[in-house]
């Protein structure tokens, strides 16, 4: 009779391992952000472009062939302008498309999803993102770049996906991966 019961009880433990394995490997891993619905976007083109009245400044990456052999190109139309402040927008484009799609719209869309952070390695430059997400949180499409005095340096513009919102304001403590990186060497005069 012991053995019997030995049999019945590992019989059971086993059905409810199984079941309980079964249970987990069909239930939903939704986490309210439909990763199954977002497809990564090539973005072949980073534009920042930079105004205060006339004084316009177009910080530009291109790298038409996406992953191709075709270096990418940095480029900036002029220096910065010393102790100004500057309305900044970001495009971002893919043209490999014909017409080139644009992904910033995209961005804007899924504004609680992803967040722009724009930093330079020049300690008086003051960059603010001015527009914000569904939920208040900022998305840095638009933003106000204010210089000091004049210096060389670099901008590094960063977009993360799925980053952890609100955050402290950097990169490295939003987590989320990143859809695009680049930096540039800048002027401020």
């Amino acid at each position: 009779m012991k053995n019997f019961k030995s049999i019945n009880t590992i019989k059971l433990l086993a059905i409810l391992f199984v079941s309980s394995i079964m249970f987990v490997s069909c239930s939903s891993d939704d986490d309210d952000h439909d990763d199954h619905d977002h497809e990564e976007e090539l973005i072949t083109t980073v534009t920042y472009k930079l105004t205060n009245g006339t004084d316009i400044v177009t910080i530009e990456f291109k790298d038409i062939d996406g992953d191709g052999s075709a270096l990418p190109t940095y480029s900036i139309s002029g220096p910065l302008t010393a102790n100004t402040t500057y309305t900044g927008a970001i495009e971002l484009l893919n043209e490999t498309e014909d017409p080139a799609e644009d992904i910033t719209e995209e961005v804007e869309e899924e504004g609680d999803e992803h967040e722009f952070f724009i930093t330079s390695s020049i300690s008086d430059i003051v960059i603010t993102k001015t527009d914000v997400d569904e939920d208040g949180n900022p998305i840095g499409i638009e933003s106000s770049l204010v210089t000091g005095d004049a210096s060389t340096g670099t901008l590094t513009i960063i977009l993360k996906h799925e980053p952890t919102k609100p955050n402290d304001g950097t990169s490295a403590g939003a987590g989320g991966s990143t859809d695009v990186e680049v930096t540039f060497d800048i002027e401020v005069q």
